[in-house]
């Protein structure tokens, strides 16, 4: 026995003259456990097991479902995205082939459709059958003095030929992102995403410079005439070459994180198909 009246026993228990108390150890036992559950807490953790959540046969129908389409989606994602991107790029030459064949309402449809899509200005589209593939604003305006060559107004005629329902821009756009996710399918795995400083310098900066400028240029025209700055057309060479860079570049950046992710995505159904299937 201490002089502040404590008592030490043989297994070096504290006692006191009110009864036994707790060894160092177990002090440090219960320090521990406290520490834990604090560290638990703050990191949201929850020391009992989540309740799951009783589904209805309905309500199990619709998430199993919902899982194999998306098991689904995840294997054939690069298929769905460069067939909707062929489709896209391959139906506005439909529109001159079916003027041409005399089917005017079926094409003028799909003028229509991608009206709002594109700006289809007569003096930055293809041409197929007719003199030349494509005509400078000047041109056509010597062909066509009284009808303004605004958005969407003129189509062409069997000497000018018939106009494709996309610009020569997206056409390169679109076409190089089928072309890309073509090639894509190939190496697949073997591709690493493109740097986003690359997609910025070689993707972006140069559609950007070729478009924006001209598009400055025709706003600072008519807002601002007597300035007397000259409007600056781009040419469809520049216009392809801007288009497929950004196409390009837009594949080889996107396509390796939409892989990564739906790969991610395929591990945790397959678990959760295998966990269902062992129950």
């Amino acid at each position: 026995m201490t002089d502040d009246g404590r008592r030490t026993t043989d297994h070096g228990r504290r006692t006191t003259d009110d009864g036994p108390r707790t060894t160092d150890r177990e002090l440090r036992s219960a320090d521990e456990i406290v520490q834990e559950a604090l560290r638990r807490q703050a990191a949201g953790l929850s020391a009992m097991p989540p309740e799951r959540v009783s589904l209805s046969p309905p309500e199990r129908r619709a998430v199993l479902a919902a899982d194999r389409f998306i098991y689904w989606l995840g294997h054939h994602w690069l298929a769905i995205a460069n067939l909707l991107a062929l489709l896209y790029v391959g139906v506005p030459f439909l529109a001159p082939v079916l003027m041409r064949a005399g089917l005017e309402r079926p094409a003028r449809a799909i003028y229509a459709f991608y009206t709002p899509l594109c700006h289809q200005l007569p003096f930055r589209s293809w041409y197929l059958f007719g003199a030349q593939p494509t005509y400078t604003q000047a041109e056509l305006a010597l062909r066509f003095p009284d009808e303004p060559l605004l958005p969407h107004t003129l189509i062409g005629d069997p000497v000018l030929g018939y106009k494709v329902a996309l610009c020569q821009r997206d056409t390169a756009i679109y076409g190089a992102i089928t072309l890309s996710g073509l090639g894509y399918a190939l190496l697949r795995r073997r591709v690493k995403p493109l740097p986003f400083w690359a997609y910025a310098l070689f993707g972006v900066l140069p559609i950007a410079l070729d478009g924006g400028l001209q598009y400055v240029s025709y706003v600072t025209a008519y807002f601002f005439p007597r300035l007397g700055f000259p409007t600056l057309e781009s040419t469809p060479v520049r216009r392809v070459i801007t288009g497929c860079l950004f196409g390009l570049a837009t594949v080889w950046m996107a396509y390796p994180y939409v892989e990564a992710a739906f790969d991610d995505i395929l591990k945790v159904l397959e678990q959760r198909f295998e966990q269902k299937s062992s129950a």
